[in-house]
């Protein structure tokens, strides 16, 4: 069962998580221990936070945190515990979309290219604090 969120982050943070260059995720297991963080990029779109998987829905890490549901990420020295959560709405992927160029232009077409459009949709998290 993948735990419900209705905290949501304050200024500070999304200004600290939003702002990191990256951040490490780990998901929660079974036994309550967290899985190995692995690095990937976070953007802040509105007053939330998210990230997308590069493999696509293959990606080891994304699989994990789907059926986990919940775990910790590390970012701007914060380490919150947080809900792996779906995109509220379809009409924020284009903010995300421009989030990610906006942010990470700077490391070619090829790289963005694998966190933004159509595909990327479909493996977007939606990272809220956990209560």
């Amino acid at each position: 069962m993948i735990p419900e969120s209705t905290a949501s982050w304050t200024g500070d943070e999304l200004a600290t998580i939003g702002g990191a260059e990256e951040l490490g995720l780990a998901s929660l297991r079974k036994d309550g221990t967290l899985s190995p963080y692995v690095t990937m990029w976070v953007v802040r779109a509105g007053d939330e936070l998210y990230v997308r998987s590069a493999r696509g829905p293959a990606g080891r890490w994304y699989m994990r945190a789907l059926r986990a549901g919940a775990g910790r990420i590390r970012a701007g020295g914060l380490e919150p515990d947080v809900v792996f959560a779906e995109p509220a709405d379809s009409d924020v992927h284009a903010g995300i979309d421009a989030a990610y160029h906006a942010k990470y232009d700077r490391y070619g077409a090829a790289i963005v290219g694998s966190v933004v459009g159509d595909s990327a949709r479909e493996v977007t998290i939606r990272l809220l604090p956990r209560n």
